[in-house]
């Protein structure tokens, strides 16, 4: 049996996980992340994670996505 962290427990998500999570989907997810640089995001080689806290900062004071 496989023991699964709660996203809300996570300290980094997929880009999935954040999709899922926020209601914004992965697309629009994988676009905003190309074209700006933000604090919420951890480049791993070739894998992004999202730093769960941060992005969640980043929900709260934003209007638009």
């Amino acid at each position: 049996m496989k023991n699964e962290v709660p996203i809300w427990q996570k300290a980094c998500l997929t880009i999935e996980e954040a999709a899922a999570y926020s209601g914004i989907s992965d697309k629009t997810l994988r676009n905003r992340i190309k074209e700006q640089d933000y604090d919420f995001v951890l480049k791993l080689g070739a894998k992004t994670l999202i730093k769960r806290k941060k992005f969640e900062k980043f929900l709260e004071v934003s209007d638009t996505i």
